[in-house]
């Protein structure tokens, strides 16, 4: 996302804190960026961007060491202490620019890589998002959501009523991040579906998308 060059000023919005689920998803994202092949799907994520960035929920900093050589900047947004810390330390070994700041979706800390899952208002996250991307910026984004099949869809609709939430820091399985995209005000210039992980059982938050869209 390429943003209208200001600084950021103070943090704002609601405070986060997941301490459990930040330790659990500290350890579990490094293994399945070497293992599961997210380090693939982080490089087609970004490549060919370039300019100024806003990458929004940063968590253990993974992204950066993806980011190609025509990034100036990443202003890398990420509200839960402990991820941030370590984004911090990913940071300072990043092949580009990175400043880390604490902030939410729904109120980022910047005047005028998209965690749909667990903001607490996605109408509210992705028009803020279209507040700090210029005319010309593009938003890419990396989901998991709703599945299409009914079965699984019945079952992450429940566990979103229940205990999923509660056990992996808000995080919401029954989202529709397309649908959900375009409804604000975006457009969208291509996607892909896909499940990961693709072999073996049919996790609730397999069903995945990745893609670009514009104001």
């Amino acid at each position: 996302m390429t943003p209208t060059p200001q600084r950021p000023s103070a943090a704002r919005g609601p405070h986060v804190r997941h301490p459990l689920f930040a330790r659990f998803y500290a350890r579990v994202s490094v293994t399945a960026d070497a293992r599961g092949g997210l380090g693939a799907l982080r490089t087609e994520l970004l490549s060919g961007l370039s300019g100024r960035v806003v990458e929004v929920g940063a968590g253990n900093g993974l992204n950066f060491a993806h980011y190609p050589a025509g990034v100036t900047e990443v202003l890398a947004v990420e509200p839960e202490p402990h991820l941030r810390r370590l984004a911090e330390e990913a940071a300072r070994q990043a092949p580009v620019p990175v400043t880390v700041v604490a902030g939410t979706a729904e109120a980022l800390p910047v005047e005028s890589s998209l965690v749909l899952c667990t903001v607490r208002s996605v109408p509210e996250a992705l028009a803020e998002l279209r507040r700090v991307l210029r005319p010309d910026g593009e938003l890419r984004f990396f989901e998991h959501g709703a599945a299409d099949s009914p079965g699984l869809a019945r079952v992450q609709r429940g566990l979103d009523r229940t205990v999923w939430p509660l056990l992996f820091g808000g995080c919401h399985t029954a989202r529709a991040p397309l649908s959900e995209i375009t409804t604000a005000g975006f457009t969208l210039t291509s996607y892909r579906s896909f499940d990961l992980p693709d072999k073996g059982p049919r996790l609730p938050s397999s069903p995945c998308v990745l893609g670009v869209a514009r104001r």
